[in-house]
């Protein structure tokens, strides 16, 4: 399976909630309790070296979670991830406020809570906060 469409089956419960969503805030915690909290067993904060990838046709795609350093590493790199179109996974979040913590310290990103084990399987990653563009991976 692709890593594109991986990530379009992650994303997909979580799409037609931002699609019935009126405004760009984030949803209300009543609506996510029965997701939350997500747990990337596969994943832990830390440093990501750099890694060409060829993954053609992928919308950029950043991973985050609860922790101080994902919170200042998407606070530090909010403007890039929106000017490349990048949407985002919270693949470690506790409740309702930490995701709504993640979500506002980058308001104008759409940031959804999923799990990134699959994906750090399929790309071999053990640490967040990462970028993962059809070219590779950064933090």
């Amino acid at each position: 399976m692709s890593c594109l469409r991986l990530v379009a089956l992650a994303l997909c419960p979580w799409l037609s909630l931002a699609a019935s969503a009126e405004t760009n805030s984030p949803p209300a915690p009543t609506t996510l309790n029965w997701v939350l909290p997500v747990r990337s067993a596969r994943l832990s904060p830390g440093a990501v070296p750099s890694r060409a990838l060829s993954l053609p046709g992928m919308t950029p795609l950043f991973l985050v979670g609860q922790d101080t350093t994902s919170l200042e590493w998407l606070s530090r790199h909010a403007q890039a991830l929106q000017e490349l179109g990048a949407n985002g996974l919270a693949v470690e979040v506790d409740d309702a406020r930490a995701l709504r913590r993640i979500q506002m310290t980058a308001p104008k990103l759409s940031i959804w809570p999923v799990s990134g084990d699959d994906i750090a399987e399929r790309l071999e990653l053990e640490h967040y906060p990462v970028l993962i563009t059809p070219t590779g991976l950064e933090q």
